[in-house]
């Protein structure tokens, strides 16, 4: 079978924005911790956001784990710059989530001496910081960071300086909360998380008293992420992008999203479809109560974020534009593997439907105890 290079690296800029829809999806479990002191206030509705969302938390960070894995592999260019350069943020995305793991090991632990409620604290800052940090982050996918490459160091052994990317701002990446839409995508995934977290609470307990009073909280969570995604998509739609032409020059183009859109109408189609699914979800929910709303919401979320990447990177765009130096802005085409590697690993991910399978099997096993609650 013979693979281009062009066609693999838009295969893994494919599977890295399959990634990073599954993830967002999966980070209902972080909404569901967000409503620890907010929502529930007895020991019981504790309980019940724990054991409903207990058991799920390693799918979030196994899949967070596999999206920077595969972005390393695919992309190293990426890796080196964003993680090695926006190194406070990563690091406190790493923190967020590290917290959490131990958090949900230790805090019914008998001999766990810092307090039940101090890991319900550090549950709470998972669901609130890594949402938004996350969202947030991406949002530099559109906005662009401040950074230039330069590949020619990588031969400057005797200069002693051959690091290809730097970073050119101190903040290391915190200096993305200075742009509203950066923060518009991160509260977007916040909210959104704690609407999927309360529909899957309708789902699996959907009889508890204490689901009966979600209903202001969803509507508001509701409110809030349609305010903020539409004001981070409406942005990015009417904002100049970043493309790159086949000599690999990088110059700006105005409304390039909205371009993308238009040049890709399956996307398009897709990304109407994902939006209208969420809608539909949040109708049920709101209005009817139905069990069935987070198969909607989920869906919907799956495909919205699968396609928003596809038109970060897709279409001849840079999907990690440089607001320090144009040209060092990063592109599928420029930040990729190697064509040898890429192959390598087209091969391997034709295994993808047994590790989808196995995914599906842990999440019926891990839904075992929930069922006798």
């Amino acid at each position: 079978m013979e693979l281009s290079y062009i066609f693999l690296q838009q295969y893994w800029w494919l599977i890295i924005s399959i990634l990073g829809g599954v993830l967002v999806l999966l980070m209902f479990v972080q909404g569901g911790q967000s409503l620890l002191f907010s929502v529930a206030k007895t020991p019981e509705e504790k309980d019940i956001i724990i054991n409903t969302f207990g058991h799920k938390w390693e799918l979030t960070y196994t899949t967070l784990v596999t999206f920077g894995g595969a972005f390393f592999a695919s992309f190293p260019l990426f890796y080196s710059t964003s993680f090695g350069g926006a190194i406070f943020v990563w690091l406190l995305i790493l923190i967020v989530f590290v917290i959490q793991a131990f958090s949900y090991e230790f805090r019914s632990n008998p001999k766990n001496f810092l307090g039940t409620k101090t890991y319900d604290c550090f549950l709470l800052i998972n669901g609130v910081l890594g949402t938004i940090l996350i969202g947030t982050a991406v949002g530099t996918f559109f906005t662009g960071s401040e950074f230039v490459i330069n590949k020619s160091n990588l031969f400057d052994l005797a200069g002693g300086s051959n690091v290809i990317s730097q970073w050119e701002n101190p903040l290391r990446g915190l200096e993305a909360i200075f742009d509203y839409r950066n923060v518009a995508l991160g509260i977007a995934v916040f909210f959104l998380a704690r609407v999927l977290s309360i529909q899957f609470l309708y789902n699996q307990v959907p009889n508890k008293p204490f689901t009966q009073k979600l209903r202001k909280t969803l509507i508001i969570s509701a409110i809030l992420f349609l305010v903020s995604f539409l004001t981070f998509l409406i942005s990015i739609l009417f904002s100049d992008g970043w493309a790159v032409d086949t000599n690999g020059i990088i110059s700006v183009v105005e409304y390039k999203y909205f371009i993308n859109l238009i040049e890709m109408p399956v996307v398009l189609i897709l990304l109407l479809l994902g939006i209208v699914s969420v809608l539909f979800s949040l109708f049920l929910s709101i209005f009817k109560k139905c069990s069935c709303s987070i198969w909607y919401g989920g869906a919907g979320t799956f495909i919205t974020v699968t396609m928003l990447f596809l038109i970060s990177g897709w279409n001849n765009t840079s999907y990690y534009p440089s607001t320090f130096d144009m040209q060092s802005s990063l592109t599928i085409f420029n930040s990729s593997s190697s064509e040898f590697t890429l192959r390598t690993m087209f091969y391997s991910s034709l295994f993808l439907p047994i590790i989808i399978f196995f995914i599906y099997y842990a999440w019926k096993q891990m839904s075992k105890p929930n069922k006798s609650e």
